[in-house]
């Protein structure tokens, strides 16, 4: 069901990865991702696993938790690894009409189906763990030096939070749609791939006057609470890097420092 999706979604708790300052979370996973693509062989993305693991857990955050992130990409990652078996060229292991299943092949699917896999984990194990404001407080002090050239930063920081926020509210309101429409008879499953497309039409007309109806109702709200576009604004919780921030750096560095090492001899 589409409700079990839980991209978005924030989790509450009273971890040390829920006290860390935003700032430092953003910068982290920022590290994680560039570190997933500079990543080579098994000790490389071992020592990543590892960190997302331990992260996952001292978080509070299961696996089956993590996992329901990958069901909107199903489809995506099954496809990646066939078009990667398929066609990468190296040493063929068994060959069919003008198509050769080679050893490379395999091997880079196998990375780039765990790197897709790793990179879902990590990215939602930050939106799991860190609530909508604080995460528009800590991209908007990340961004803050782009004021100096006119870059509406609040504003930006604002509209993505917002867009996490609501990601799962208009998942929701999808599989109440769909329940709705197969109570009237409705059917998503069968006929050719343009009768489905068609029958489709029935469940986005609806999402999309809700999707305005709310985004009004949200701009009302801001309105009568006399919201401005960030001049002169002050913040209820300043945020302020303490020790367990500087602890978690310091994995960040160890963990660069780690993989970069593991990069140059090929593990």
């Amino acid at each position: 069901m589409l409700k079990d999706i839980t991209l978005g979604q924030y989790f509450p708790g009273d971890t040390a990865i829920h006290r860390l300052d935003p700032r430092v979370k953003i910068v982290l996973t920022v590290e994680y991702i560039v570190l997933l693509f500079l990543a080579k062989w098994f000790f490389s993305y071992g020592l990543i696993l590892l960190f997302l693991v331990c992260s996952a857990i001292t978080a509070h955050i299961g696996a089956k938790t993590l996992m329901s992130g990958f069901k909107p990409l199903i489809i995506i990652i099954i496809v990646t690894a066939v078009l990667n078996i398929l066609y990468t060229p190296g040493e063929p292991l068994v060959s069919f009409w003008k198509i050769s299943i080679t050893k490379e092949g395999i091997s880079t699917a196998f990375f780039m189906v765990l790197r897709i896999l790793l990179l879902v984990c990590g990215t939602f194990l930050l939106t799991y763990t860190t609530s909508p404001i604080r995460l528009t407080d800590g991209m908007e002090s990340l961004l803050k030096p782009l004021k100096k050239i006119k870059v509406p930063v609040h504003e930006l920081a604002m509209m993505m939070s917002i867009a996490l926020r609501f990601i799962p509210t208009l998942i929701e309101e999808t599989d109440k749609i769909i329940s709705a429409q197969k109570a009237r008879g409705a059917d998503f499953t069968s006929g050719n791939i343009i009768r489905r497309a068609k029958a489709l039409v029935p469940i986005l007309v609806p999402l999309f006057v809700s999707a305005f109806r709310r985004a009004d109702e949200l701009a009302t709200a801001m309105e009568c609470r006399c919201y401005n576009n960030g001049e002169n604004r002050t913040k209820l919780n300043v945020l302020v890097v303490k020790r367990a921030d500087y602890a978690a750096i310091a994995v960040g560095v160890v963990l660069l420092a780690g993989t970069l090492i593991f990069r140059h001899y090929g593990l």
